[in-house]
């Protein structure tokens, strides 16, 4: 938290944690309160914390410029450990951002900010009216679907958006008409599905391959 842009209010932290931690950091405005594992516990959303405690401000659901890049967007992802998972995956891959249209899980929601591992620090979150989104675009649209292509099969550039869709239905049908590649991972087994963040990782990589 004190490594990135967002502004951090207050820290609580017990005797586990050295507060000289700290000082690399600027703490201008930043409140550093003592406490115990109990007290901790109690404000916090883990049912275990025996060290430290952030409090910071979230940020306004600002539009991302896209330029030329790879980026995510999320048709309608509503569970959060997948969200947070898909975040922390975005970070390793060096995605700098985010579209969710406006049903996907909320940003901050505990568990997905507990999924990111930090990752929510470096990485950018817009939500939308995702149709509305993506035909505006000039850039390909990569989306996963079943009647894909096989990706491994396919020319993968690092600059478009890669669509994710819904962990039971997948792409919605109106975002399924915008995509121009759409993409399948092959099964070789006799799993039904993925789940949508490991879907994401495997895609991910192939651009990166």
């Amino acid at each position: 938290m004190l490594k990135s842009n967002f502004q951090t209010q207050t820290i609580v932290y017990t005797k586990k944690i050295d507060n000289e931690l700290f000082t690399p950091f600027s703490l201008e405005g930043v409140e550093l309160i003592e406490t115990n594992q109990k007290e901790l516990e109690q404000i916090g959303t883990f049912q275990t914390n025996n060290s430290v405690l952030a409090v910071a401000t979230t940020k306004p659901n600002d539009p991302v410029d896209v330029g030329n890049e790879l980026i995510l967007a999320l048709d309608d992802v509503r569970d959060p450990g997948n969200l947070g998972t898909i975040i922390r995956i975005a970070d390793w891959y060096g995605i700098k951002k985010v579209i969710c249209s406006a049903e996907t899980a909320d940003f901050y929601n505990p568990k997905v900010i507990n999924a990111t591992m930090g990752s929510f620090t470096r990485v950018e979150a817009f939500y939308t009216n995702l149709h509305e989104f993506l035909k505006k675009t000039d850039l390909p649209i990569y989306g996963a679907l079943l009647e894909g292509e096989n990706i491994y099969n396919q020319e993968l550039s690092q600059k478009g958006i890669l669509v994710m869709g819904n962990e039971s239905h997948g792409i919605g049908r109106e975002m399924k008409s915008l995509i121009t590649h759409p993409l399948n991972i092959p099964r070789r087994g006799g799993a039904e599905s993925l789940n949508v963040s490991i879907a994401t990782a495997v895609i991910l990589d192939n651009f990166f391959r």
